[in-house]
């Protein structure tokens, strides 16, 4: 009776494969929606647009794409020696897409092209692939933004130095600070001189760029002009950095911070402001013009960031309340671009480096970036900074917040930092096309212990080799006084 009733049934089910199998009219699967049977639809689109051209620049990238498809698909590529699918084939569904990435190769040579045909039933749709080339300016001297990333290991900030500040015209500052010669600027937040002894030490240990952040306005006059001793003492540094074999990156550091109106108008006066765009615009355009001038025949080992962590006048870590601040951003970074450009020589190829809004990579502040125009768009590149988890990463004397504190680095801390990865690989790989780094990003709250850092260390590393990309560590680790590595573990985790 039992075996009767399985025959039954399994007859039943034969009846209904045959049946459906031959019939000219689609079948629908009632649990997903899947859709077998002839294709009426075909539909392409990246973002909820519709597609037909996929533009890449020469570095790696990819794009993913929706397939709106009621019947079976395929994709085929041209040429596969470059262009990669990862899904060719695909079901149909009533109310939902199915998705293949296109991944591309760095482009070495001449810009390139192929096509992707996706075929369902008797419909087809193309789309077209370019990918810039190396070889469109035979006069480009540099490597381009991809290679300098490629040739980066780990890096290291030099903080606390020459971007160290205080304000001079504000007399309670005047009553403790009183400084005489550069040094004294340099040394005010607790570093040693900077010596080719300390620079040779960063780059003997394995970090092969170092990034020197310099404050520019307590050095500057009521006209913008930075004081000649000044920029001869950032130049002595850059050259120490560049004499150790290691990249270097320049920027303008805490001239972008939180504002403060009772320090005046010199302290802190780069900000993300719409309102006080034209006045900012002028002084910042002076400044890049003085820094490139200075540095015009460098080679392509040294890198001009244009700020640090831009803020909007209210001093805003988080998203900025007034998304008009994303244009400031946009529009000082395009300055930056055109001013160091026009001064020539060895900058019309410089490699450029630009962030978002506080170097943050939210969703909103990565949305609100847009790449500056630039008529060598292969040496562009993007940064952001990640202290990330904030808790894990960070101390407070706040004794309530002290509470949200992490002490292990586990599945959620790795997941945070995953998310974060995602988010700025696909704003800045894929949708813009150029290369990035960390350039901030360490675990410096020493209210976790030295093992639960250096699984963060190790996590970051594994990281940045899977992004092809790297990071530079904020400061620390090593006693630059005594050139002792104070924090070795740390440093062994990186390398």
């Amino acid at each position: 009776m039992k075996t009767r009733n399985i025959l039954s049934a399994f007859a039943v089910v034969v009846v209904a494969l045959l049946f459906g199998s031959c019939s000219d009219d689609f079948t629908t699967k009632v649990d997903n929606g899947l859709r077998m049977g002839n294709a009426t639809k075909l539909e392409l689109l990246r973002d909820s647009v519709p597609v037909s051209e996929l533009p890449f620049s020469i570095g790696r990238g990819n794009a993913v794409i929706a397939v709106d498809a009621d019947g079976e698909w395929t994709a085929q590529v041209a040429d596969t020696t470059w262009c990669k699918l990862a899904v060719h084939a695909g079901y149909g569904y009533v109310n939902k897409f199915s998705y293949t990435k296109v991944d591309v190769a760095k482009n070495e040579g001449d810009a390139r092209s192929t096509t992707i045909t996706f075929t369902s039933g008797s419909l087809s749709k193309t789309i077209t692939v370019s990918q810039k080339g190396t070889g469109t300016d035979p006069n480009d001297p540099f490597m381009s933004a991809f290679t300098f990333v490629e040739n980066l290991g780990m890096g290291y900030n030099l903080g606390n130095t020459l971007e160290a500040n205080h304000d001079i015209t504000n007399p309670s500052v005047q009553q403790w600070f009183n400084p005489q010669t550069i040094y004294d600027w340099e040394t005010c937040w607790g570093q040693p001189v900077t010596t080719p002894e300390i620079i040779n030490a960063i780059a003997a240990r394995g970090f092969n760029v170092i990034r020197v952040p310099v404050t520019w306005f307590p050095h500057m006059d009521e006209a913008g002009n930075v004081e000649a001793v000044w920029m001869n003492r950032v130049k002595e540094v850059v050259d120490m950095v560049l004499a150790a074999g290691c990249y270097c990156i320049l920027n303008v550091h805490h001239d972008a911070s939180e504002y403060d109106a009772s320090r005046g108008d010199g302290a802190h006066w780069l900000l993300a402001d719409m309102a006080d765009y034209p006045a900012i615009s002028a002084k910042f355009k002076k400044l890049w013009l003085q820094i490139a001038t200075t540095f015009q025949n460098y080679d392509d080992r040294l890198v001009f960031e244009a700020f640090n962590e831009i803020l909007s006048k209210k001093g805003e870590w988080g998203d900025p309340s007034d998304i008009s601040c994303y244009e400031a951003v946009n529009k000082l970074e395009q300055d930056f671009v055109d001013v160091v450009r026009s001064t020539g020589g060895r900058n019309e190829y410089r490699n450029l480096l630009v962030n978002p809004y506080s170097a943050g990579s939210s969703p909103a502040k990565l949305a609100g970036m847009q790449m500056p125009t630039d008529v060598h768009p292969n040496h562009l590149l993007c940064s952001i900074h990640s202290y990330d988890p904030y808790w894990f990463c960070n101390d407070t004397d706040d004794e309530n917040a002290q509470n949200y504190y992490i002490y292990i680095f586990d599945s959620a801390c790795q997941q945070e930092i995953d998310d974060i990865f995602v988010r700025v690989d696909k704003r800045f790989s894929s949708d813009f096309g150029v290369p990035y780094i960390f350039g901030e990003f360490a675990a410096g709250g020493t209210h976790v212990a030295m093992s639960e850092r250096v699984k963060y260390a190790q996590y970051m590393k594994q990281k940045f080799a899977q992004y092809n990309t790297t990071g530079l560590w904020w400061m620390g680790l090593m006693d630059r006084s005594t050139l002792v590595w104070t924090e070795d573990d740390i440093v062994k985790a990186l390398f």
